[in-house]
């Protein structure tokens, strides 16, 4: 970078839970500036994925949102890797919950998911950038319960659940919209009660606009419906009915990407707690605590369905027993990256160790937060749901069972 000039610089982490190295560095001509260095070959697959997005987001895509992504600086060959500078982003990083724990912070987040989805699709083609039609990403889902399946420790009400939502037609009747493709939390910044910026883009795509929605739809904010709300209101009508279930059904596979981490790093303990979640939604389902994935029986996306959707929507229940918000809270997701990205552990930060250049005039530096992620999580059969009904439907079965016995009895002898 030509003429760079640094008056400040420091330690810098936004739950990258160690896979890059960063620091945030303030110049002399007042840009406030940000290094990464990826620690792993994962993580440098990642940098790249994201700065060929970044790329790909012109000045005319990103006037279409109302809030800020990172623009590409410079680069340099660091260690055999390299580093990327990008321009800081200002805002703060909050979980889940506290991004739905009151209207307007809420709602802004639904309207800048809203924004994502209504970019036009043609600049995705125009970068060679993943496309996957509906039908491609049921066929994905598929592909994923079937590993499942295959390691022996998918319930069978959960597997019957999960077919049954992959073979119900019309919950895949979609229009692919432009999608980050792994919209959490943490790949949001706010300002006050605004959205001011979303990190983290290197699986833009187009693709179902239910993947980026999940991580909202089980999140335990009193105002979550306010998101949902000002998501489906911005979308224009966009929005398809069945959503909000295939929104459930991807929350509900982390916990099979969860299990297949745990077989393929054979790790017990990783196995035990990812089957532990999984008994947990079959108990849920068994009670009918869970929404429902048929779309049958489940909610349709308008706006005053919202809040129905979310109060029954069983958060408080698994979140006692496993300590955490219903699918997303109880495995270890820096872990998971790290032992697939083959990392060196990140070494320690000395948050009170002196700047090695003058901060007198750092300014209003982006807020350190430290490391913490809500990550990601994932239909009851008929002979389940026959299963869970109440005496009194089952008596009402019994009794048409025995007429229709009847009737064919009387028509036989009247034959004979």
């Amino acid at each position: 970078m030509p003429g760079l000039e640094v008056r400040a610089a420091r330690s810098h982490t936004r739950r990258s839970h160690g896979a890059f190295d960063a620091v945030e560095f303030h110049t002399t001509d007042d840009r406030h500036l940000l290094i990464r260095v990826p620690r792993s070959q994962a993580a440098e697959t990642e940098q790249s994925a994201d700065l060929v997005a970044l790329r790909a987001m012109s000045p005319g895509i990103r006037s279409r949102l109302a809030f800020r992504v990172p623009t590409f600086v410079g680069q340099a060959p660091i260690d055999g890797t390299r580093g990327v500078v990008t321009e800081l982003i200002p805002g703060a990083m909050l979980g889940a919950d506290e991004l739905t724990a009151h209207d307007r912070l809420a709602a802004s987040v639904g309207l800048a998911v809203a924004a994502i989805h209504s970019l036009p699709t043609g600049f995705i083609a125009d970068a060679g950038l993943p496309r996957q039609t509906a039908e491609q990403s049921r066929d994905a889902v598929v592909e994923l319960v079937g590993r499942a399946a295959d390691t022996g420790r998918l319930p069978a009400a959960i597997l019957r659940r999960w077919e049954e939502a992959t073979d119900d037609a019309a919950l895949w009747r979609f229009r692919p919209t432009v999608v980050n493709g792994a919209l959490t939390a943490d790949s949001i910044l706010v300002d006050g009660d605004t959205v001011s910026g979303v990190l983290g883009w290197a699986a833009l795509a187009e693709s179902d606009p239910a993947r980026d929605l999940h991580w909202l739809l089980t999140s335990r904010g009193q105002a979550a419906e306010s998101a949902l709300g000002a998501y489906v209101g911005a979308r224009n009508g966009g929005a398809d009915s069945h959503l909000p279930q295939r929104a459930l059904l991807y929350g509900e596979l982390e916990l099979a990407r969860w299990l297949l981490h745990g077989v393929d790093a054979h790790d017990d303990a990783i196995i035990d707690d990812a089957v532990g979640l999984l008994d947990g939604l079959v108990e849920s389902v068994h009670d009918r605590s869970s929404e429902p994935l048929s779309p049958e029986t489940g909610p349709i996306l308008a706006v005053g369905d919202v809040e129905r959707l979310l109060d029954e929507t069983p958060h408080d229940r698994l979140a006692r027993e496993r300590g955490g918000a219903l699918l997303t809270d109880s495995y270890d997701v820096s872990e998971f990256e790290r032992h697939a990205a083959g990392e060196r552990p990140a070494p320690p930060m000395d948050a009170t160790a002196p700047m090695p250049l003058d901060l007198s005039d750092w300014g209003d530096a982006a807020p350190l937060r430290p490391a913490e992620r809500e990550p990601g999580a994932d239909r009851a059969a008929a002979a389940d749901r026959t299963a869970s009904r109440p005496d009194g439907d089952q008596a009402e079965g019994a009794a048409d069972a025995a007429a229709s016995t009847d009737d064919q009895a009387r028509r036989n002898a009247a034959s004979s």
